[in-house]
Protein backbone atom coordinates (compact mmCIF):
# COMPACT_ATOMS: atom_id res chain seq x y z
CA UNK A 1 0.00 0.00 0.00
CA UNK A 2 1.36 3.39 -0.99
CA UNK A 3 1.70 5.85 1.88
CA UNK A 4 2.79 9.44 2.50
CA UNK A 5 6.47 9.99 1.70
CA UNK A 6 6.71 7.19 -0.90
CA UNK A 7 8.13 7.93 -4.35
CA UNK A 8 5.84 6.92 -7.24
CA UNK A 9 5.65 6.94 -11.03
CA UNK A 10 2.46 7.44 -13.04
CA UNK A 11 1.34 4.45 -15.12
CA UNK A 12 -0.92 6.31 -17.57
CA UNK A 13 0.98 9.59 -17.82
CA UNK A 14 4.50 10.92 -17.93
CA UNK A 15 6.15 11.79 -14.61
CA UNK A 16 5.84 11.08 -10.92
CA UNK A 17 7.04 12.40 -7.56
CA UNK A 18 6.65 12.11 -3.79
CA UNK A 19 3.29 11.38 -2.12
CA UNK A 20 2.35 14.31 0.14
CA UNK A 21 -1.05 13.05 1.32
CA UNK A 22 -3.42 10.12 0.83
CA UNK A 23 -7.22 10.11 0.56
CA UNK A 24 -8.07 6.53 1.58
CA UNK A 25 -11.81 6.99 0.96
CA UNK A 26 -11.43 8.05 -2.67
CA UNK A 27 -8.26 5.95 -3.17
CA UNK A 28 -6.56 9.15 -4.30
CA UNK A 29 -2.91 10.17 -3.92
CA UNK A 30 -1.56 13.71 -4.01
CA UNK A 31 1.88 13.67 -5.63
CA UNK A 32 4.37 16.55 -5.57
CA UNK A 33 6.41 16.61 -8.80
CA UNK A 34 9.92 17.98 -9.38
CA UNK A 35 8.53 21.49 -9.96
CA UNK A 36 6.73 21.54 -6.61
CA UNK A 37 3.22 21.13 -8.03
CA UNK A 38 0.79 18.79 -6.21
CA UNK A 39 -0.97 16.44 -8.66
CA UNK A 40 -4.05 14.35 -7.66
CA UNK A 41 -4.03 10.84 -9.14
CA UNK A 42 -5.81 7.53 -8.44
CA UNK A 43 -3.71 5.09 -6.41
CA UNK A 44 -4.24 2.32 -8.97
CA UNK A 45 -2.63 4.52 -11.63
CA UNK A 46 0.66 4.76 -9.68
CA UNK A 47 3.52 2.42 -8.98
CA UNK A 48 5.93 2.84 -6.10
CA UNK A 49 9.64 3.16 -6.85
CA UNK A 50 12.68 3.56 -4.63
CA UNK A 51 13.49 6.93 -3.06
CA UNK A 52 16.04 8.94 -5.04
CA UNK A 53 19.62 9.35 -3.78
CA UNK A 54 20.39 13.04 -4.24
CA UNK A 55 24.13 12.39 -4.67
CA UNK A 56 23.85 9.81 -7.44
CA UNK A 57 20.40 10.76 -8.82
CA UNK A 58 19.47 7.07 -8.73
CA UNK A 59 17.01 5.19 -6.46
CA UNK A 60 18.21 4.10 -3.05
CA UNK A 61 18.27 0.40 -2.29
CA UNK A 62 17.44 -0.76 1.24
CA UNK A 63 18.22 -4.37 2.18
CA UNK A 64 17.97 -3.94 5.94
CA UNK A 65 14.45 -5.38 6.12
CA UNK A 66 15.17 -8.40 3.91
CA UNK A 67 16.28 -11.79 5.21
CA UNK A 68 17.37 -13.10 1.82
CA UNK A 69 18.95 -11.31 -1.13
CA UNK A 70 19.59 -12.20 -4.72
CA UNK A 71 23.18 -12.71 -5.82
CA UNK A 72 23.21 -9.31 -7.51
CA UNK A 73 21.84 -7.62 -4.35
CA UNK A 74 24.43 -9.31 -2.15
CA UNK A 75 27.19 -8.16 -4.47
CA UNK A 76 26.01 -4.56 -4.15
CA UNK A 77 25.91 -4.84 -0.35
CA UNK A 78 29.40 -6.36 -0.29
CA UNK A 79 30.81 -3.63 -2.53
CA UNK A 80 29.30 -0.96 -0.31
CA UNK A 81 30.80 -2.68 2.78
CA UNK A 82 34.26 -3.47 1.47
CA UNK A 83 34.87 -0.36 -0.64
CA UNK A 84 32.83 2.51 0.76
CA UNK A 85 34.84 4.98 -1.33
CA UNK A 86 33.50 3.51 -4.57
CA UNK A 87 30.21 4.84 -5.89
CA UNK A 88 27.72 2.08 -6.74
CA UNK A 89 24.60 2.76 -8.71
CA UNK A 90 21.50 0.67 -9.20
CA UNK A 91 19.42 1.81 -12.13
CA UNK A 92 15.77 2.39 -11.40
CA UNK A 93 13.55 -0.24 -12.95
CA UNK A 94 11.90 1.15 -16.06
CA UNK A 95 8.21 0.32 -16.40
CA UNK A 96 7.70 -0.51 -20.07
CA UNK A 97 4.48 -0.61 -22.08
CA UNK A 98 3.60 -2.29 -25.38
CA UNK A 99 2.93 1.11 -26.96
CA UNK A 100 6.29 2.38 -25.71
CA UNK A 101 8.20 0.19 -28.18
CA UNK A 102 7.19 2.68 -30.87
CA UNK A 103 9.47 5.70 -30.67
CA UNK A 104 7.53 8.88 -29.84
CA UNK A 105 9.14 12.23 -29.05
CA UNK A 106 7.55 15.68 -28.94
CA UNK A 107 8.34 19.32 -28.33
CA UNK A 108 5.72 21.08 -26.19
CA UNK A 109 5.36 24.87 -25.91
CA UNK A 110 3.45 26.63 -23.10
CA UNK A 111 2.63 30.35 -22.98
CA UNK A 112 3.47 31.72 -19.54
CA UNK A 113 0.41 33.97 -19.82
CA UNK A 114 -2.09 32.54 -22.32
CA UNK A 115 -4.18 35.74 -22.10
CA UNK A 116 -1.27 37.85 -23.39
CA UNK A 117 -0.04 35.92 -26.44
CA UNK A 118 1.30 39.07 -28.11
CA UNK A 119 3.83 39.73 -25.34
CA UNK A 120 4.26 36.58 -23.22
CA UNK A 121 7.27 34.26 -23.02
CA UNK A 122 7.08 30.49 -23.56
CA UNK A 123 8.32 27.35 -21.78
CA UNK A 124 9.63 24.57 -24.01
CA UNK A 125 9.59 20.90 -22.93
CA UNK A 126 10.91 17.72 -24.52
CA UNK A 127 8.55 14.74 -24.07
CA UNK A 128 9.79 11.15 -24.35
CA UNK A 129 6.74 8.89 -24.73
CA UNK A 130 8.62 5.62 -25.27
CA UNK A 131 10.52 2.82 -23.50
CA UNK A 132 13.85 4.20 -24.73
CA UNK A 133 16.43 6.47 -23.18
CA UNK A 134 17.09 9.39 -25.56
CA UNK A 135 20.32 11.29 -26.04
CA UNK A 136 19.19 14.57 -27.55
CA UNK A 137 20.71 17.72 -29.04
CA UNK A 138 18.54 20.67 -30.06
CA UNK A 139 20.09 23.30 -32.32
CA UNK A 140 18.73 26.60 -33.63
CA UNK A 141 19.93 29.22 -36.13
CA UNK A 142 20.53 29.25 -39.89
CA UNK A 143 23.23 27.85 -42.22
CA UNK A 144 26.61 27.90 -40.48
CA UNK A 145 25.40 30.27 -37.76
CA UNK A 146 23.91 27.68 -35.40
CA UNK A 147 24.00 27.11 -31.66
CA UNK A 148 23.21 24.09 -29.47
CA UNK A 149 20.24 25.19 -27.43
CA UNK A 150 19.98 22.15 -25.14
CA UNK A 151 21.41 18.64 -24.97
CA UNK A 152 21.42 15.75 -22.56
CA UNK A 153 19.77 12.44 -21.69
CA UNK A 154 16.06 11.98 -20.99
CA UNK A 155 14.65 8.82 -19.37
CA UNK A 156 11.79 6.72 -20.78
CA UNK A 157 8.28 8.11 -20.31
CA UNK A 158 9.48 11.44 -18.95
CA UNK A 159 9.28 15.12 -19.84
CA UNK A 160 11.98 17.72 -19.33
CA UNK A 161 11.96 21.50 -19.57
CA UNK A 162 14.76 22.48 -21.94
CA UNK A 163 14.46 26.27 -22.13
CA UNK A 164 12.34 29.42 -21.91
CA UNK A 165 11.76 31.61 -24.96
CA UNK A 166 11.07 35.33 -24.87
CA UNK A 167 8.91 37.03 -27.51
CA UNK A 168 12.01 38.62 -29.04
CA UNK A 169 13.68 35.21 -29.45
CA UNK A 170 10.80 33.55 -31.32
CA UNK A 171 12.05 34.43 -34.81
CA UNK A 172 15.29 32.51 -34.22
CA UNK A 173 13.18 29.38 -33.62
CA UNK A 174 11.89 29.20 -37.19
CA UNK A 175 14.65 26.71 -38.04
CA UNK A 176 15.30 24.00 -35.45
CA UNK A 177 17.38 20.87 -35.81
CA UNK A 178 16.66 18.00 -33.42
CA UNK A 179 19.07 15.07 -33.12
CA UNK A 180 18.05 11.99 -31.09
CA UNK A 181 19.77 8.66 -30.35
CA UNK A 182 17.39 6.07 -28.77
CA UNK A 183 18.71 3.15 -26.69
CA UNK A 184 18.01 0.93 -23.67
CA UNK A 185 20.26 0.25 -20.70
CA UNK A 186 21.37 -3.20 -19.60
CA UNK A 187 18.96 -5.20 -21.77
CA UNK A 188 18.45 -6.65 -25.23
CA UNK A 189 16.21 -4.47 -27.43
CA UNK A 190 15.26 -3.65 -31.00
CA UNK A 191 17.42 -0.72 -32.15
CA UNK A 192 15.64 2.38 -33.42
CA UNK A 193 16.89 4.67 -36.17
CA UNK A 194 18.82 7.75 -35.14
CA UNK A 195 16.76 10.90 -35.76
CA UNK A 196 18.16 14.06 -37.35
CA UNK A 197 15.18 16.29 -38.05
CA UNK A 198 14.96 19.78 -39.51
CA UNK A 199 11.89 21.50 -38.00
CA UNK A 200 10.35 24.51 -39.71
CA UNK A 201 8.27 26.23 -37.02
CA UNK A 202 5.70 28.83 -38.03
CA UNK A 203 6.14 31.42 -35.28
CA UNK A 204 2.81 33.04 -36.22
CA UNK A 205 1.11 30.11 -34.48
CA UNK A 206 2.47 31.31 -31.15
CA UNK A 207 0.14 34.32 -31.38
CA UNK A 208 -3.03 32.30 -32.06
CA UNK A 209 -5.02 30.83 -29.18
CA UNK A 210 -6.24 27.78 -31.13
CA UNK A 211 -2.62 26.62 -31.56
CA UNK A 212 -2.58 25.60 -27.89
CA UNK A 213 -4.77 22.56 -27.28
CA UNK A 214 -5.50 19.84 -24.75
CA UNK A 215 -3.07 16.93 -24.97
CA UNK A 216 -2.18 13.57 -23.43
CA UNK A 217 0.92 14.77 -21.60
CA UNK A 218 0.11 17.93 -19.64
CA UNK A 219 -2.83 19.42 -17.76
CA UNK A 220 -2.28 22.83 -19.41
CA UNK A 221 -2.98 23.77 -23.03
CA UNK A 222 0.13 23.36 -25.16
CA UNK A 223 1.40 23.48 -28.74
CA UNK A 224 2.67 19.97 -29.49
CA UNK A 225 5.11 19.18 -32.32
CA UNK A 226 5.61 15.51 -33.22
CA UNK A 227 9.32 15.12 -33.98
CA UNK A 228 9.04 11.58 -35.41
CA UNK A 229 6.16 12.52 -37.75
CA UNK A 230 8.10 15.54 -38.99
CA UNK A 231 10.94 13.17 -39.93
CA UNK A 232 8.53 11.02 -41.96
CA UNK A 233 7.18 14.10 -43.73
CA UNK A 234 10.71 15.11 -44.69
CA UNK A 235 11.24 11.72 -46.36
CA UNK A 236 8.28 12.47 -48.63
CA UNK A 237 9.59 15.98 -49.30
CA UNK A 238 12.94 14.50 -50.42
CA UNK A 239 11.29 12.88 -53.47
CA UNK A 240 12.22 15.00 -56.47
CA UNK A 241 9.63 16.39 -58.95
CA UNK A 242 11.35 14.35 -61.70
CA UNK A 243 10.78 11.10 -59.77
CA UNK A 244 7.11 12.00 -59.30
CA UNK A 245 6.76 12.80 -63.02
CA UNK A 246 8.36 9.48 -64.08
CA UNK A 247 6.14 7.55 -61.70
CA UNK A 248 3.05 9.18 -63.17
CA UNK A 249 4.12 8.49 -66.78
CA UNK A 250 4.98 4.84 -66.20
CA UNK A 251 2.30 3.80 -63.76
CA UNK A 252 0.31 0.71 -64.64
CA UNK A 253 -3.23 1.15 -65.86
CA UNK A 254 -5.62 -0.07 -63.20
CA UNK A 255 -9.05 -1.35 -64.06
CA UNK A 256 -11.40 0.65 -61.92
CA UNK A 257 -14.57 -0.91 -60.55
CA UNK A 258 -17.91 0.46 -61.62
CA UNK A 259 -19.02 3.39 -59.48
CA UNK A 260 -21.91 2.64 -57.19
CA UNK A 261 -23.97 5.16 -55.30
CA UNK A 262 -23.26 5.18 -51.61
CA UNK A 263 -26.01 5.60 -49.08
CA UNK A 264 -26.11 9.19 -47.92
CA UNK A 265 -24.60 9.54 -44.45
CA UNK A 266 -26.88 11.36 -41.98
CA UNK A 267 -25.82 14.56 -40.27
CA UNK A 268 -23.81 14.48 -37.07
CA UNK A 269 -25.58 12.62 -34.25
CA UNK A 270 -25.37 14.26 -30.83
CA UNK A 271 -25.60 12.06 -27.72
CA UNK A 272 -25.71 13.80 -24.33
CA UNK A 273 -24.23 11.47 -21.70
CA UNK A 274 -24.90 13.72 -18.72
CA UNK A 275 -26.62 11.52 -16.17
CA UNK A 276 -29.61 13.85 -15.78
CA UNK A 277 -30.30 13.34 -19.51
CA UNK A 278 -30.41 9.57 -19.11
CA UNK A 279 -32.50 9.16 -15.94
CA UNK A 280 -35.13 11.22 -14.16
CA UNK A 281 -33.47 10.81 -10.77
CA UNK A 282 -30.17 9.52 -9.45
CA UNK A 283 -31.57 8.66 -6.03
CA UNK A 284 -29.92 5.51 -4.70
CA UNK A 285 -27.24 5.48 -7.42
CA UNK A 286 -23.53 5.62 -6.63
CA UNK A 287 -20.82 7.05 -8.88
CA UNK A 288 -20.01 3.59 -10.26
CA UNK A 289 -23.70 2.97 -11.11
CA UNK A 290 -23.99 6.28 -12.95
CA UNK A 291 -20.76 5.67 -14.88
CA UNK A 292 -21.93 2.21 -15.92
CA UNK A 293 -25.24 3.64 -17.16
CA UNK A 294 -23.41 6.28 -19.23
CA UNK A 295 -21.10 3.67 -20.78
CA UNK A 296 -24.05 1.39 -21.57
CA UNK A 297 -25.60 4.27 -23.54
CA UNK A 298 -22.27 4.83 -25.29
CA UNK A 299 -22.07 1.17 -26.38
CA UNK A 300 -25.71 1.14 -27.52
CA UNK A 301 -25.30 4.18 -29.79
CA UNK A 302 -22.14 2.78 -31.43
CA UNK A 303 -23.81 -0.60 -32.01
CA UNK A 304 -26.84 1.07 -33.59
CA UNK A 305 -24.62 2.93 -36.07
CA UNK A 306 -21.81 0.39 -36.69
CA UNK A 307 -22.94 -0.25 -40.30
CA UNK A 308 -23.07 3.46 -41.22
CA UNK A 309 -19.59 4.09 -42.61
CA UNK A 310 -18.57 7.72 -42.23
CA UNK A 311 -21.24 8.50 -39.63
CA UNK A 312 -20.06 11.12 -37.13
CA UNK A 313 -21.31 10.91 -33.54
CA UNK A 314 -20.62 13.56 -30.89
CA UNK A 315 -20.70 12.22 -27.32
CA UNK A 316 -21.20 15.09 -24.85
CA UNK A 317 -19.59 14.01 -21.58
CA UNK A 318 -18.69 17.32 -19.97
CA UNK A 319 -15.27 18.19 -18.56
CA UNK A 320 -15.74 17.49 -14.85
CA UNK A 321 -12.97 15.33 -13.35
CA UNK A 322 -12.46 13.57 -16.69
CA UNK A 323 -13.49 10.09 -15.49
CA UNK A 324 -16.13 9.47 -18.16
CA UNK A 325 -13.93 10.99 -20.87
CA UNK A 326 -11.02 8.71 -19.90
CA UNK A 327 -13.22 5.59 -19.91
CA UNK A 328 -14.57 6.48 -23.38
CA UNK A 329 -11.07 6.99 -24.74
CA UNK A 330 -9.92 3.63 -23.32
CA UNK A 331 -12.82 1.87 -25.06
CA UNK A 332 -12.13 3.66 -28.35
CA UNK A 333 -8.48 2.62 -28.19
CA UNK A 334 -9.28 -1.02 -27.43
CA UNK A 335 -12.77 -2.30 -28.27
CA UNK A 336 -13.48 0.27 -31.02
CA UNK A 337 -9.91 0.87 -32.22
CA UNK A 338 -10.97 0.83 -35.92
CA UNK A 339 -13.01 4.00 -35.36
CA UNK A 340 -11.49 7.45 -35.60
CA UNK A 341 -12.05 9.88 -32.72
CA UNK A 342 -11.05 13.42 -31.81
CA UNK A 343 -12.11 16.35 -29.61
CA UNK A 344 -15.37 17.82 -30.88
CA UNK A 345 -15.59 21.47 -31.93
CA UNK A 346 -14.36 23.67 -29.09
CA UNK A 347 -16.58 26.51 -30.33
CA UNK A 348 -19.72 24.37 -30.00
CA UNK A 349 -18.91 22.07 -27.09
CA UNK A 350 -15.90 23.50 -25.27
CA UNK A 351 -13.65 20.79 -23.82
CA UNK A 352 -16.58 18.51 -22.94
CA UNK A 353 -17.24 16.40 -26.03
CA UNK A 354 -15.62 13.70 -28.21
CA UNK A 355 -16.50 13.10 -31.88
CA UNK A 356 -16.35 9.50 -33.20
CA UNK A 357 -16.34 8.61 -36.91
CA UNK A 358 -17.55 5.12 -37.85
CA UNK A 359 -15.01 3.42 -40.13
Amino acid sequence: MIKKGDTVRFLNAVGGGVVTRVDEIKKMLYVEDADGFEIPVLEKECVMVGAVNKETNFPKRDFSSKTEHTVAEKQIVEVDTKKPEQETRSYEQIIETVEGETLKAFLAFFPQDIKQLQTTSYDCYLVNDSNYFLYYNIIYGENNNRKSLSNGLIEPNMQEEITQISKDELNSWENLRVQIIPFKKNKIYTPQNVLDVQLKINVVKFYKLHSFTENDYFDDLAMIIDIVSEKENQKLADISPLEIKNAMLHKEEIKRPRITLRQQVPDVIEVDLHINELVDTTAGMGNADMLQLQLTKFHAVLNENKSRKGQKIVFIHGKGEGVLRNEIEKLLKSRYKTYYFQDASFREYGFGATMVTIK
